[in-house]
């Protein structure tokens, strides 16, 4: 084996300048790898690249080694009007005409924008085999201007073949974030499949004897990445401008979403304009509840944990105090399960809780109920704690039920299980509840009738009032008392934004019912 050239500085420099031509003719190449490999399921993506890669660099060391058949490519084979066709043009033609039909088919179905699903509903992935087989064609054709670049720039044998071996290790290597790359921005992709195009066309141009410089390609192909750039520059920079006033909790849930979005297959045309409608209705209902839930999961630490607790008012109770009779009509009439047991009346202090079913235990075994026995201790928690903490407090003492105090020790209110999960997923209303009205209602015109004590948080699901998380107040009724300096009065309004919140029904100190109407539908009413 000749290894002379190792001496020649000239080889070198061919060799680094053969390298840098290789990587660039495969430019097209890598483009139409990533489209394709975006076909198959995720787990064969990074096999088929590999694969088909692989393949090409053995079939263009193949061409290098067999340099006198490819000088035969060049000869003329027949002629047609004239027009003289050699094995090298028919092979430029016929790839040129496959680069054409594979990027109009794929440039009809995004611009379509249905994917093709199965039977079942699931997205219908290409066979692993064909998406080789498809590379490896555009692969031979794009290997000839790869092998006659090689033996045009380079004397050595294998110099040409160690540029070619290094150029291609460089196109595996940067296949698996090209192909990430593309296939996660839509105009990227839009972009690619016009690329292709145009080098279809110039392969079919070529194939009829019709030679277009390379240098023209890559000059509109570089010039067309670099408005693509700066679209993509303008893009970061809109949406960075618009979420300048959210805060950084809503930023980091919008993050993510979109890193958890997946891509939803749209109705066929044939199934009517009825059923698109419900299933964009039925999407978008989903992604709300998504962003709802999520938006509740990052606010968890920190929202004070007197927030989502049953506020002392609603606490039922069981009085050691009362008579028997009156214990049991108590124990009778609640729907919940388990109940507060206080003495003489004062809930500042309670004893305990009771479980219904353990005075039923002491009922059926034939004794008398005693409350005392049943006396069980919830877990304590100050109200300034938040949910997180008491999340990981409730997982830490296997408690299913806690109470929440002030900084004087008195009963807040109560905390269950079932309030934690209300705080992530949304309400789960009891049979008991069920004729209650729902904590948001919205209205046909546009406005809102909420719950008193809802959460800001979760109001802002809806509408957006203004940013209150440096406040000390977390309910649409703390907000009013807030901004009134007194507790509300049935009729009481303020205006907050472009919103206005008027007190519907007030028991006591209690708001119980706010309707929050846009300004904007009350000046039009005027």
């Amino acid at each position: 084996m000749d290894v002379s050239w190792l001496s020649d500085p000239s080889a070198w420099l061919g060799l680094l300048t053969l390298i840098i031509l290789e990587v660039v003719l495969g430019v097209d190449n890598l483009i139409f790898v990533a489209i394709l490999a975006e076909k198959l399921p995720p787990h064969q993506r990074d096999r088929a690249r590999i694969t088909g890669l692989s393949l090409a660099l053995i079939m263009r060391l193949v061409l290098l080694a067999s340099i006198s058949w490819l000088v035969t490519l060049t000869s003329p084979l027949f002629h047609v009007l004239s027009q003289p066709f050699s094995g090298r043009d028919l092979i430029m033609l016929g790839g040129g005409v496959f680069l054409l039909f594979k990027a109009t088919t794929e440039l009809h179905e995004r611009l379509e924008g249905v994917d093709e699903v199965k039977s079942n509903g699931q997205k219908a992935y290409a066979a692993f085999g064909t998406v080789v087989a498809q590379i490896l064609v555009l692969d031979a054709v794009f290997s000839i201007d790869s092998v006659v670049t090689a033996i045009g720039m380079a004397e050595h044998l294998p110099v040409m073949m160690l540029a070619v071996i290094i150029a291609m290790l460089m196109m595996i290597a940067a296949s698996k974030p090209l192909t990430a790359f593309v296939n996660a921005h839509p105009t990227v992709v839009m972009l690619c499949l016009g690329f292709l195009l145009m080098i279809g066309f110039s392969l079919v141009a070529e194939g009829f004897g019709f030679h277009i410089p390379k240098g023209y390609l890559y000059a509109a192909i570089g010039f067309s990445v670099l408005i693509e750039a700066f679209n993509q520059v303008s893009q970061a920079n809109r949406i960075r401008y618009l979420n300048r006033n959210q805060s950084l909790r809503e930023r980091t849930a919008n993050a993510v979403l979109s890193l958890m979005g997946s891509k939803l297959t749209s109705p066929s045309a044939d199934e009517g304009k009825v059923e698109d409608s419900k299933d964009a209705e039925q999407q978008e209902a989903f992604a709300q509840n998504e962003r709802a839930m999520i938006h509740s999961v990052l606010t968890l630490a920190e929202r004070p944990i007197r927030v989502i607790a049953t506020p002392r008012a609603d606490v039922h109770r069981l009085d050691l105090s009362q008579s028997h009779d009156a214990q049991r009509k108590v124990l009778r009439d609640s729907p919940y399960s388990r109940l507060v047991v206080i003495k003489d009346g004062s809930i500042d202090e309670p004893l305990g809780i009771v479980a219904r079913k353990d005075l039923l235990t002491q009922l059926l075994d034939g004794g008398e109920m005693n409350i005392d026995a049943a006396l069980r201790q919830p877990l304590v928690l100050p109200e300034t704690v938040t949910v997180l903490k008491a999340l990981e407090s409730f997982r830490q003492h296997s408690a299913d039920m806690a109470f929440v105090v002030n900084e004087f020790g008195s009963l807040e209110g109560i905390v269950t299980q079932k309030d934690l999960m209300e705080a992530i997923a949304g309400e789960f209303p009891e049979e008991h509840e069920r004729h209650e009205l729902p904590a948001i209602v919205q209205q046909a015109d546009g406005s809102f009738d909420v719950e008193g004590s809802l959460e800001l948080v979760t109001l802002e699901q809806h509408i957006a009032l203004g940013d209150f998380e440096d406040e000390d107040f977390h309910t649409v009724a703390g907000l009013l008392m807030d901004c009134l300096e007194r507790i509300p009065r049935e009729g009481d309004e303020i205006t907050v934004g472009e919103w206005k919140l008027r007190v519907t029904v007030q028991k006591g100190n209690r708001t119980e019912r706010v309707l929050i109407s846009p300004l904007v539908n009350l000046d039009a009413s005027i």
